[in-house]
């Protein structure tokens, strides 16, 4: 039987704080990118305000989870994710999730409520719906074909895909995420009973406004899509913009009374 120091340490394995607020009426927990890392979010915390604490995912096989195994099945990753978050029920928690972080975070909120744990609703940007992912194969490319296609996002630095060793490890964490989305298939989930706000930016080849509205079949709540300018990573110089959405939609969240 699971204790308390176990459910502790699940939590503390999956979940960065960047700036702890214990007094916070809310919490957002972030998702990244394929690739991507807990600290890609590491700067959204000092723009939001006190009502709000900003946990950030960070999945195995990077950063200070380097020495892990990467996983290569998106419902194995949401699940165990799910299962960690059980000490977040005790205040609301919205899901924020960028490109393949989108849906993550819905079967994440899909797999919640089995653990306690209900979202007050979902943020998804830069991705299909999850009925309407495209079928590519990038996981399949050499080592230069995925370097290319991290380039040609501008997902990490070019300092970092310039050092060998550096570039190496990127390399495997991203050809694991890349077949985690690649073979990822909807599994017919009943729509979701939370709000789900979508984001897409103009000049973003990896999502179309089309396949983005689709998000709407997701939930039985309200649905809306925001457009910003700029490509697939618009959130980094749109950041403000973006911050502000979404704290216009958790509003009535965090002026409610704690």
């Amino acid at each position: 039987m699971e204790t308390h120091d176990d459910t502790a340490a699940r939590c503390k394995l999956w979940f960065r704080t960047p700036r702890p607020r214990p007094d916070a009426r809310m919490r957002l927990l972030c998702f990244p990118h394929a690739s991507g890392s807990a600290s890609f979010f590491r700067d959204w915390q000092s723009h939001l305000p006190e009502t709000v604490e900003v946990r950030t995912v960070q999945y195995p096989g990077r950063e200070d989870r380097i020495v892990e195994p990467v996983m290569e099945n998106l419902e194995e990753l949401a699940q165990a994710v799910a299962e960690a978050s059980r000490p977040l029920a005790d205040r609301p928690l919205a899901l924020f999730g960028h490109s393949m972080g989108s849906v993550v975070a819905y079967e994440v909120a899909q797999r919640m409520p089995q653990f306690g744990v209900r979202p007050e609703m979902l943020f998804v940007s830069g991705l299909p719906a999850p009925h309407r992912q495209r079928r590519a194969m990038v996981h399949e490319r050499d080592d230069a074909g995925l370097l290319q296609e991290l380039r040609r996002l501008d997902g990490s630095s070019s300092e970092v895909l310039d050092d060998p060793e550096l570039r190496e490890l990127i390399l495997g964490a991203a050809r694991g995420d890349y077949r985690m989305l690649e073979t990822y298939e909807h599994s017919g989930h009943p729509p979701l009973d939370i709000p789900v706000h979508g984001f897409i930016a103009d000049q973003d080849t990896e999502v179309t406004e089309s396949e983005a509205r689709e998000w709407r079949e997701t939930t039985t709540r309200e649905f809306d899509l925001r457009q910003f300018e700029g490509d697939h990573f618009y959130l980094v110089p749109r950041r403000a913009e973006l911050l502000e959405e979404l704290m216009e939609r958790l509003a009535p969240t965090v002026k409610a009374p704690a």
